[in-house]
């Protein structure tokens, strides 16, 4: 029997709430015996501010490094605004998918058939929605030099955020969008700004080229960012893989997270590259949903984000695709019962907590299981 380590990172708000959750199906799964996972945990976020003074710590840090998979629950809240900017509780879960390299975030838009009156588009534009916006995570933007605030001689300010990619950065992103085009519909649109960026023409040009390279067999089409965001509202089921950029996927992952119903749902992993000794990844597994300090700690938290960044767990890191698959069936099916958390709650639907849709996916699990 395989043996899988998992550190826990609940961080603040509403995250030990979901993570509770999130250690149940370990259990569970452990129960059943086809793999064994060994849990450690750790804090992370406002949690390690407050106890060490650091958004992260060096101990936890060396936990992560040696995880085959970090599960992580949501940072930040009000509490921490004045604290100053490198010490931020968000700059803890950058530092780890700095330090880990992490590089490729995975958001999977799935609408289940039970929620597709929840989204803000008709029935008929979302339901069977199954898409993947696959975004470089640790260039651009986010984390291009010089990045600054200044007082110019006149007394005015300037704010300067520069962004930087390199031909490597593109071509790794690249290959894991065909990679994850092959096992899906075949298809892989690049969003970029290529117009009016430089990276946007550099982007283009090293996609095309790997592309031709490396992945004739995957279908490729180019979209400008801005297009693809229409696109999305407009029809997004023409859409199966989206390939773009750290700053470009962070809002167009966010603007198909509601065509789901609610960002609540919806999933993310952020893999590193393949060890060349023994081909495994780095990851770190997270809800796309924020903290959500307004509702912690009253029980009201939907948990399916959470639940499902495990099963991208079980898929990406541990190659239990049936035991991944069960948990999306899992989920459809308490949502099939009838069963809504507040953010996703329609007419003639029964209201439930965190714990009790969390029941309710385990007794699913245990009918799927026999």
């Amino acid at each position: 029997m395989t043996t899988y380590s998992l550190l826990l990172l609940p961080g603040d708000g509403i995250g030990p709430e979901v993570m509770v959750e999130v250690e149940r199906l370990v259990a569970f799964f452990n129960k059943k015996g086809k793999a064994k996972f060994e849990t450690s945990t750790g804090l992370v976020g406002g949690a390690a501010i407050d106890k060490f003074g650091v958004p992260l710590d060096s101990e936890t840090l060396a936990k992560a490094q040696g995880a085959d998979a970090i599960l992580f629950g949501a940072v930040g809240g009000p509490k921490w605004d004045k604290v100053p900017y490198e010490k931020r509780p968000e700059a803890g879960l950058l530092r780890l998918r700095k330090d880990l390299d992490l590089f490729a975030n995975l958001r999977p838009a799935i609408c289940y058939p039970a929620l597709a009156e929840a989204s803000s588009l008709r029935r008929e534009i979302v339901e069977g929605l199954d898409i993947l916006i696959l975004r470089e995570l640790t260039g651009g933007t986010y984390f291009g030099e010089p990045k600054e605030i200044v007082t110019l001689e006149n007394g005015q300010k300037r704010a300067v955020d520069t962004t930087v990619y390199t031909t490597h950065e593109i071509e790794r992103i690249a290959r894991v969008a065909f990679d994850l085009a092959r096992k899906r519909r075949n298809k892989v649109h690049s969003a970029e700004k290529r117009n009016v960026m430089k990276t946007g023409v550099l982007w283009n040009e090293v996609v095309t080229a790997t592309h031709a390279r490396e992945a004739k067999d995957v279908e490729l089409q180019h979209i400008l960012a801005d297009a693809c965001a229409m696109q999305l509202v407009r029809d997004p089921k023409q859409f199966d893989v989206i390939v773009c950029d750290n700053l470009f996927g962070d809002m167009l992952s966010d603007e198909a997270a509601m065509l789901t119903g609610s960002i609540g749902m919806l999933p993310s992993a952020s893999l590193g590259a393949p060890d060349p000794k023994t081909g495994k990844r780095k990851a770190l597994y997270e809800p796309v949903h924020g903290s959500a300090p307004d509702i912690a700690g009253k029980g009201l938290a939907n948990p399916i984000a959470a639940i499902a960044s495990y099963g991208m767990a079980l898929r990406y890191s541990c190659g239990l695709a049936k035991e991944a698959d069960m948990i999306d069936m899992a989920i459809a099916g308490a949502l099939g019962r009838g069963l809504r958390t507040g953010d996703i709650m329609q007419p003639n639907m029964r209201k439930v907590g965190t714990a009790e849709m969390g029941t309710a996916i385990l007794d699913e699990l245990e009918k799927l299981a026999g």
